[in-house]
């Protein structure tokens, strides 16, 4: 297995078998384990373990670590019935294209006002404190209202265009950033334009427009 990082969000990638017993005794302390099916020269099909054992719909720092990992110009990665299309940039960074991006709808849980994003994944967005998260973290993930549990952001608005955010990963706990919570926080605060979103591990830029987001960040192996 290979150690990869993207803002600090640490996955362990392998084209070995995985269950949930194996995923629990070998993720240590990364943040889940990206199991690679099949690949080809520009391609992969991957599942993407947390470290308790579930499965994650998708998340935007494994697949970009994954299109790093392939090291090819432009990659696809199939997660599922998603896929995500990634492109290296000039400065070394991936672009990703997530397309079918939306609001769900906005509503009270627990006395918070949630707005729910639906980015491949399950996201419940609260405009607050970020210092907030270890509170309502825990609370929203394993809401009753969420059956299959959910991702939480708590995000402050800086400035148009800027948003200081943590995360509160369903299945891991708070991680130092996430890419699919990137575009649900810009989602969820402006609609459509570009956003720099600021985690506790670095910034990632995200581009919306009708309904699909461009992500770009680092992603890099552990040496």
């Amino acid at each position: 297995m290979e150690r990869w990082h993207a803002l600090g969000n640490v996955y362990l990638v392998s084209d070995e078998p995985f269950d949930a017993e194996r995923v629990r005794a070998e993720v240590g302390d990364a943040d889940g384990i990206v199991q690679v099916n099949e690949r080809g020269d520009d391609w992969a099909d991957v599942v993407i373990w947390n470290p308790d054992g579930s499965t994650a719909e998708m998340s935007g720092n494994a697949t970009r670590i994954v299109a790093a990992w392939l090291g090819t110009e432009a990659t696809r990665v199939r997660v599922g019935a998603r896929e995500v299309v990634a492109r290296r940039m000039p400065d070394g960074q991936i672009e990703q294209e997530l397309n079918d991006v939306r609001v769900v709808r906005h509503e009270k849980v627990a006395g918070l006002a949630v707005i729910a994003v639906d980015v491949g994944n399950a996201h419940a967005v609260v405009i607050g404190d970020p210092d907030d998260l270890p509170r309502i973290g825990p609370l929203l993930e394993t809401h009753p209202r969420f059956p299959n549990r959910t991702n939480v952001q708590v995000v402050r608005v800086d400035a148009p265009g800027r948003v200081t955010a943590r995360v509160w990963e369903r299945g891991v706990g708070e991680t130092s950033a996430s890419g699919t919570s990137a575009v649900a926080v810009a989602l969820a605060t402006h609609g459509d334009g570009e956003v720099v979103v600021s985690f506790p591990g670095g910034d990632l830029s995200v581009r919306l427009e009708r309904g699909r987001a461009w992500l770009t960040g680092p992603a890099e192996r552990v040496r």
